[in-house]
């Protein structure tokens, strides 16, 4: 059994509540590695923050792992099985991402940098990295390294793949975006093998709209249960919602709200809900991601290195004027009231329209 039926997957989504949450990272993190890594896993920072999510009316959250993490299975599923406790003590069912072109190409494990001050998600590792992804499309890489992804894949799926406390996998976000390219395709295609062959019981994801390259998009459609998409720009969102409904699966955007775009909440999450559509911002509690900070600000990041302009631990994180993604500041008040008080009240009614 590979791709769901339009019939299972409909029924799936139908069971569900409105789907409503964001991208979670907590605010002491600088990446995925940083908040599953022993050494800086803080159960206190999710439990409060998590607490935080569902104070909000969220009922789910998606969360990046990193295929270097896989070095220490049991560590990572001692970390994960407490990560998922938590979500579900606050009523909370994520998706969790495997694979990530974005951001930073060369990640490793151990101590992470400290955030370039101002600059927008200054850390975030790309999981695995252009270099393995290229490497596998060209067949440099070492069948040890592809083993070692392989791995991750399967045996992340292979242990949850019946756990209720898991809502669903997105496979791979935005595979050949930040120079990356269509080279993603060969992992992706890999990927999708190692998934199908494992067919957990929960959806299986990879995104349409966010994604680059016609080839990948339209395996990720001809691939996926559940179809996901990515939009910031308030002009197109309404008109990506009615292209993929067409499709005739559930459509879930996993990544939206950036107030310089128009995509605010007050704006995106009547549309959502109208159209039955469920919806995750980027974005909780602003922190050393500094996802608060626009997307210009990434253009910034290597002068700033090069002049020392980090942010050591325990400075007070700067705020923009005008916040980019986020919703709270690390000591739980809100960046906008009303638009607090709007979430929650959209979010209180669970049921889909």
């Amino acid at each position: 059994m590979t791709q769901w039926t339009e019939e299972k997957a409909n029924s799936w989504y139908q069971d569900q509540p409105w789907l409503v949450g964001c991208n979670f990272l907590p605010s002491s993190a600088i990446n995925q590695l940083e908040m599953f890594q022993a050494e800086t896993f803080d159960l206190d920072i999710l439990n409060k923050e998590i607490g935080w999510a569902k104070d909000l009316g969220f009922n789910s959250l998606r969360v990046y792992l990193h295929d270097l993490l896989w070095d220490e299975p049991n560590n990572l599923f001692n970390k994960l099985d407490a990560f998922l406790d938590i979500c579900t003590l606050h009523s909370i069912r994520p998706i969790l991402v495997l694979f990530d072109d974005c951001h930073r190409p060369f990640p490793k494990k151990g101590r992470q940098p400290l955030p370039v001050t101002g600059v927008h998600n200054s850390g975030w590792k790309q999981s695995p990295g252009m270099a393995l992804v290229h490497a596998i499309h060209d067949k440099t890489i070492s069948k040890e390294e592809l083993l070692r992804l392989e791995g991750f894949v399967k045996g992340i799926l292979e242990k949850y793949k019946t756990d209720e406390r898991i809502l669903m996998w997105d496979l791979y976000n935005e595979p050949g975006q930040f120079g990356v390219g269509e080279k993603s395709l060969t992992l992706l295609k890999l990927t999708w093998e190692w998934a199908h062959s494992i067919r957990p019981s929960q959806p299986l994801t990879a995104c349409m709209d966010g994604s680059v390259g016609e080839k990948i998009i339209e395996l990720n459609a001809k691939s996926s249960d559940v179809i996901t998409f990515h939009t910031y720009e308030s002009q197109k969102l309404e008109e990506t919602i009615v292209k993929l409904q067409k499709i005739g699966r559930p459509v879930i955007c996993t990544e939206y709200m950036a107030r310089e775009f128009g995509t605010t909440f007050q704006f995106s999450m009547p549309i959502f809900k109208n159209k039955s559509v469920g919806c995750y911002n980027w974005g909780l509690v602003a922190g050393k991601s500094q996802t608060h900070f626009g997307w210009a600000t990434i253009l910034d990041l290597h002068k700033k290195k090069e002049n020392g302009d980090i942010l050591q631990e325990g400075e007070i994180i700067p705020e923009p004027e005008i916040w980019f993604h986020d919703i709270l500041r690390a000591d739980g008040s809100p960046y906008d009231e009303e638009e607090v008080t709007f979430i929650k009240k959209i979010t209180s009614s669970k049921k889909l329209l």
